[in-house]
């Protein structure tokens, strides 16, 4: 019966709402006081019904919550034959809570809308070659899946052919489409706006990326900040206390409906909404624009944050090293540049990377006699050359001649922080190209909003020599830079700076990153890096977007705003009404309930703010 009455109970709000509308319409237009009576007699025991039930249920579990104060509020009035204020005070608490509810619902949307926006079927490739759509819980790891237009990735896979332009916004927050090609990484949960993409699947289930987003989210919407803990201590000691005082109010004055009233009006709904509801809303809103807050906890450590702390390579930097000049001593290079792309073709290192991309396509000649020189490049014959490819140690070595105009080369280059890769056809040199981790696009404009959302340092350590680190420092503006640092260096480094009462954030994406990242207040992993680094950090970029960080650290100070603002309305609304109470003739426990309610209103659309914030550049 207690269950079927709960489920009832906005039909039983709306019949109380229309019964005491009757009574007033039948009073003021027949004058008939019976049926003026009776009906707001029905409407009291019929709205006071749920109330009084979630109090007994409250009182089992010995707790002295806000239907109990109600409760006996509205069981004073009934007695007294105040019936107008019993069925007032019964409906307009009914109807808050629904109201509460409805918001409340809204402010969870985000979360909503992520697990609506996850995959249901795939088209999965059979034994015999065809395609057959499946539940997306029947796909593995392994499996070859066919996305084409319109439908939503079911996995994070890789492509193993076609193109096309997929939109992740539930990944990044960014609508723009992303062009697909083969070996691209897509990702569950993002759609496929044209073409067709043949994919291998990485990872399924609830260990996509997509799957990761949904299950942070809910684990950080159901956390309790530190605020919110206080808080429910604080409830639990301050219902009963009101309790107490309106029994001695009671006592001292023998008014009776003075004594409910004061239950009625320091009911604490808003004090104990307030601040879930712009924790919910400021996770939600992170959520929708590729930023995961670990929980509310983060929030309030997020938005005291006064030094900022990152890796290098991966975070400031692309991390993919790529030639920034190259100079030609050869009227005609594109021999040469055979000839070295041919040698680089054979070898995995990094620099070599950088090189072919450079070049470009571009057809290879047989190489013969390859010796690799320890710390130096690369010595092989070419088409009947001698070539050698590497640094300028073995230039010396090889006896190549620098001229003047090479050397002021070498130091330019070296100075802006690039490595060297040089090139020699028969003891003299060709070509001189400078390789460096290019910096983020708009990496430092980023940088001075953190500055001007209160981040006093700003700091970076990398495992890179000390040279390429300071130009990398010139040129974001840093306050500090240091380099040769190994991961225990960095951890040393963050533990020593928040021995000295700085407020730390560490930034990186690697394995390398992790003590870092467990070891400061805050730790921030880039979406695209490694595991361990993205479940030992308590915010994660999507999509490694430098971008969300000022994004995030402006949303967790609105959020810390916006819980003091709601802290300070439901608590400025209690003191009015019990001062009111004592001091003016108006105050009565129909007038109470509605501002009381309409308080918590106030503070759960004050919360709701933080869904449409965007940190302004």
């Amino acid at each position: 019966m207690q269950r079927y009455i709960l489920r009832k109970k906005n039909q039983i709000t709306l019949i109380s709402g229309i019964l005491i509308a009757f009574a007033f319409i039948t009073k003021w237009a027949t004058g008939n006081m019976d049926i003026f009576e009776w009906a707001l007699i029905i409407a009291s025991i019929l709205g006071a019904l749920p109330i009084a039930i979630q109090a007994y249920q409250a009182l089992r579990v010995k707790v002295v919550s806000i239907d109990v104060l109600v409760t006996i509020a509205v069981l004073g009035a009934f007695l007294i034959q105040n019936y107008e204020e019993s069925a007032i005070v019964t409906f307009l608490f009914l109807f808050g809570a629904y109201l509460e509810q409805r918001t409340l619902n809204q402010t969870r949307s985000a979360i909503k809308e992520l697990t609506e926006m996850a995959p249901e079927s795939a088209l999965k490739q059979m034994e015999k070659g065809e395609f057959e759509e499946v539940e997306v819980d029947d796909v593995d790891e392994g499996d070859i899946l066919l996305v084409k237009t319109g439908a939503k990735v079911p996995v994070d896979g890789t492509v193993l052919s076609g193109e096309g332009h997929i939109n992740e916004a539930s990944i990044t927050g960014e609508a723009v489409p992303v062009g697909k090609e083969k070996d691209s990484k897509v990702f569950a949960g993002t759609i496929l706006e044209n073409g067709t993409l043949k994919i291998v699947a990485d990872r399924v289930g609830e260990d996509t990326t997509f799957g990761k987003i949904i299950e942070l989210v809910e684990e950080a919407q159901d956390s309790k900040s530190e605020a919110e803990r206080f808080i429910d201590r604080f409830s639990k000691y301050y219902t009963p206390a009101v309790l107490v005082l309106s029994f001695i109010v009671w006592f001292i004055s023998q008014d009776i409906e003075l004594a409910i009233t004061i239950l009625v009006l320091g009911c604490p709904g808003a004090l104990v909404i307030g601040v879930p509801v712009s924790n919910v809303a400021g996770i939600g809103n992170g959520a929708r624009h590729g930023v995961l807050l670990k929980g509310s906890e983060v929030i309030h450590d997020f938005s005291r944050i006064d030094t900022m702390v990152f890796d290098k390579t991966g975070t400031l930097t692309v991390g993919n090293p790529a030639v920034s000049e190259t100079r030609y001593y050869v009227n005609d290079p594109s021999e040469v540049l055979r000839s070295l792309a041919s040698i680089e073709q054979e070898s995995d290192h990094p620099l070599a990377k950088a090189v072919l991309q450079e070049i470009g396509e571009i057809t290879f000649l047989p190489v013969e006699n390859t010796e690799v020189v320890k710390g130096g490049g690369i010595v092989a014959n070419v088409d009947g050359h001698r070539i050698a490819v590497g640094n300028v140690a073995l230039m010396e070595k090889e006896n190549v001649k620098l001229t003047g105009e090479a050397k002021a080369d070498i130091a330019r280059l070296e100075r802006d922080g690039n490595s060297l890769v040089l090139t020699s056809v028969d003891g003299q040199l060709k070509v001189m190209m400078g390789v460096r981790d290019q910096i983020r696009p708009e990496v430092k404009e980023d940088l001075q909003r953190l500055k001007a959302l209160g981040v006093k340092n700003l700091i970076m350590l990398s495992g890179d020599n000390q040279g390429t680190v300071d130009v990398v420092s010139r040129e974001l503006g840093l306050t500090k830079a240091y380099g040769n640092m190994l991961p225990g260096d960095k951890a040393e480094y963050v533990k020593k700076i928040k021995e000295e009462g700085r407020v730390v954030a560490f930034v990186g994406d690697g394995v390398n990153d992790s003590p870092s990242l467990a070891l400061a207040d805050i730790g921030i992993a880039m979406g695209s890096g490694t595991d361990v680094a993205i479940e030992t950090s308590d915010v994660v970029l999507m999509n490694s977007d430098f971008s969300r960080l000022p994004h995030a650290l402006g949303l967790t100070k609105a959020t810390a705003r916006n819980m003091l603002q709601n802290i300070i309305i439901a608590v400025g609304v209690v003191l009015f009404l019990l001062a009111n109470v004592f001091f003016s003739q108006w105050m009565n426990m129909s007038i109470g309930m509605l501002v009381h309610e309409a308080s918590i209103l106030v503070v759960i659309l004050n919360g709701m703010r933080l869904l449409s914030f965007r940190q302004r550049r």
